[in-house]
């Protein structure tokens, strides 16, 4: 499935005392790396979307301030309501941090509904 790809460079604001990436920015990185990979994508109707179900983080090593790095995000499996997501951050061809999260596509009643296809082209 394809890889997009999502450069970032970690300002002091995204870092502790120590100057190292606080753990939690790291879940909004991701979010913006998502967004910007969904980017074009509308909602059909009055759907509510994607939304996250599960969500795990691995902790390799640390980002620090001014570091440059991308959020690569991907596919790794589509069902007919759930999608598997990895992303990982990865700086000079090293993994720093990997996300694992499972996204529901949810209807206007916010049940699980069968994702449309017009999402998935595209995406894989």
């Amino acid at each position: 499935m394809k890889t997009h790809i999502f450069p970032f460079t970690i300002a002091y604001a995204d870092t502790d005392a120590e100057g190292i990436v606080y753990h939690a920015r790291y879940l909004e990185i991701a979010e913006r790396a998502r967004m910007n990979w969904l980017r074009g994508r509308v909602v059909v109707g009055d759907d509510v979307g994607f939304v996250i179900r599960e969500l795990g983080i691995k902790y390799i090593q640390p980002l620090r301030a001014a570091d440059e790095f991308v959020v690569e995000t991907q596919m790794i499996d589509v069902g007919a309501a759930i999608v598997k997501i990895e992303q990982k951050f990865v700086k000079d061809g090293e993994i720093y941090a990997i996300i694992n999260l499972k996204v529901a596509y949810l209807g206007a009643d916010m049940r699980p509904k069968r994702i449309p296809e017009e999402f998935i082209v595209g995406l894989v």
